[in-house]
């Protein structure tokens, strides 16, 4: 657990039913790097980072990097485990943070191989409640191309309302103007959202 005189105590990993979701670390690049080229063609279009199959070298850079980010508490990335097997299904964590509030952006993408089975679901609900019950949240965050219709579908399943459509309010990677969809989820909302029940187990 990673422990900061500005910021609370961040786990640098937790469980959930199926999932261990922790902080990125040195020697990460090869998991990462063969879910992004098996992902590749779904990821383009959404992600920014995705306009290229990134090299080995290039992904492990990124693990680096991002696991110093966590550290410091500018970022923070997260990366999902199915349980059963280790094996890496995709990306999360919160940014956009600011700590004075405290709010959160979460982000996420699904390895190709296995969508449709409830995991980031189940990782975002995991993320959500480490926001309000390890650091204090008040104000949780999802936001999306609102043409990405599966993105915008965990963020319900997750009882996050959409606050917003922001009309063409950036370029999407192929260039075109986009609107962009924003969900949040306030700390007066836990009363009512049956996910946050579920604890994570740090």
């Amino acid at each position: 657990m990673f422990t900061s005189k500005k910021h609370p105590s961040v786990p640098d990993h937790f469980e959930t039913e199926r999932l261990l979701i922790r902080a990125p670390q040195p020697g990460d690049g090869k998991a990462i790097n063969d879910a992004v080229r098996e992902s590749i063609d779904e990821l383009r279009p959404w992600m920014p980072w995705a306009s290229a199959v990134p090299s080995l070298a290039e992904s492990e850079t990124w693990a680096r990097e991002s696991a110093l980010r966590f550290r410091n508490r500018e970022d923070l990335p997260l990366l999902v485990f199915r349980k059963s097997d280790m094996l890496y299904i995709g990306g999360s964590g919160m940014h956009n943070i600011a700590w004075d509030v405290p709010r959160f952006e979460i982000g996420y993408w699904l390895r190709t191989s296995m969508t449709g089975q409830g995991y980031m679901t189940e990782a975002v609900n995991g993320i959500t409640a480490l926001a309000f019950n390890q650091l204090d949240a008040v104000r949780v965050e999802i936001r999306c191309d609102a043409r990405n219709h599966k993105s915008a579908a965990v963020a319900l399943r997750c009882g996050f309302t959409l606050e917003a459509t922001l009309r063409k309010d950036s370029r999407a990677p192929d260039g075109r103007l986009r609107d962009s969809l924003v969900f949040a989820k306030l700390r007066e909302d836990l009363e009512t959202d049956d996910a946050q029940s579920s604890q994570p187990i740090l």
